[in-house]
């Protein structure tokens, strides 16, 4: 049995281009990575270096700014998840601590006359923009406008994955049109070097809950995904210019299992800060997921029944986010506890002064 190895670095030009065969040798190699554990990274892609440099300088800006400017745009201060998250907010992996990251969570402009708001629809209403952030007006443009390439990726990408199981690559049209994604801005501070790594993790050991997800690295690496049938932990390299792809736990079902979400994690033992930009592209709040053509043999039933995007991407936010409150009430209970045992117990014997 050959050693494990991490994901493979796919051209995805010939998607593009006029070439069956390297097209058909693309499909072949994604549907390989789908069958085997989700992930791969792509070059050759539409998004041009430039606006990933760009975006990248714009994750820096904000994050450079002081607590107290970012918290303006709290996301706790809306119910759609835009906005500003605080280190230790979230936690996908039980046992450990909430995570050391902060974010920027950024959508598709929804005004609040939009039906998407006014039906509280999945992560939708207006953007939460920082006002103090260096240069502002650039700063909303090169976000908006790498969000909106990255989300032409993604139909892309659903493209390819639609051709990998047999089907036109407009099959995925009724989950792209009116589709819901989030980018994130991410920032790991650094680890300290002896840093409990079980309760300090960047990003614990999870899945995804949507879709696909499409990650912008810097040039610190960081990922890690599990390889199952050995369960060794295989770096991801960052690749100037590459996209990280990765199927969530919503394709995996719609797959009926035979394509695999796989479990990643996120440790910063470089001794530098890192930097990334994952986009999740969930789909329209009302498609309905179903089992995907030739993902069960004949007469065979489907694992799982059908669940609309909306329904079933909340209950995963809700899950991880109500872990991390669990989490912090429990250690403050603690703490609490302490106080108070400290407090009630008898004090010590004075000590008699010498000559008494």
């Amino acid at each position: 049995m050959s050693a494990p190895s991490a994901p493979p670095i796919l051209d995805f030009a010939p998607f593009y281009g006029a070439d069956s065969e390297a097209k058909s040798q693309l499909i072949d190699e994604v549907r390989n990575c789908c069958h085997y554990n989700g992930f791969f990274q792509i070059t050759g892609h539409r998004v041009p270096l430039d606006l990933q440099r760009r975006v990248m300088d714009c994750s820096r800006r904000f994050f450079d700014l002081p607590l107290e400017e970012k918290l303006q745009i709290d996301k706790n201060h809306n119910s759609f998840n835009r906005g500003y998250e605080l280190l230790r907010s979230q936690m996908l992996e039980v046992g450990t601590g909430p995570e050391l990251k902060e974010g920027l969570y950024i959508g598709e402009e929804i005004p609040e006359d939009h039906p998407y708001y006014l039906e509280k629809k999945l992560n939708s209403g207006p953007n939460q923009w920082p006002q103090t952030v260096l240069d502002k007006d650039e700063f909303q443009k090169t976000t908006m406008e790498y969000y909106h390439a990255v989300f032409e990726l993604a139909k892309d990408v659903l493209g390819v994955l639609a051709q990998t199981l047999g089907v036109e690559t407009s099959f995925f049209e009724p989950l792209t049109d009116g589709a819901v994604a989030t980018m994130r801005y991410l920032h790991y501070p650094a680890q300290p070097q002896d840093t409990d790594e079980k309760l300090n993790r960047g990003i614990g050991a999870h899945t995804d809950f949507g879709c696909i997800t499409l990650l912008l690295q810097d040039e610190v690496d960081g990922l890690q995904v599990l390889d199952a049938p050995t369960g060794q932990w295989l770096d991801v390299k960052p690749v100037p210019g590459a996209y990280v792809v990765n199927l969530g736990n919503l394709f995996m079902r719609m797959a009926n299992d035979k394509y695999k979400s796989n479990t990643h994690r996120v440790i910063n033992k470089s001794g530098r800060e890192r930097y990334s930009i994952p986009f999740f592209f969930s789909g329209n709040p009302d498609y309905v997921c179903e089992c995907l053509p030739n993902c069960r043999d004949e007469g065979e039933a489907a694992k799982y029944g059908p669940i609309t995007v909306q329904d079933m991407v909340t209950a995963s936010y809700k899950e991880s986010y109500g872990r991390a409150e669990s989490y912090k009430k429990e250690m403050e209970s603690t703490k609490q506890e302490r106080i108070a045992a400290a407090s009630a117990a008898p004090a010590a014997p004075a000590v008699a002064a010498i000559g008494a």
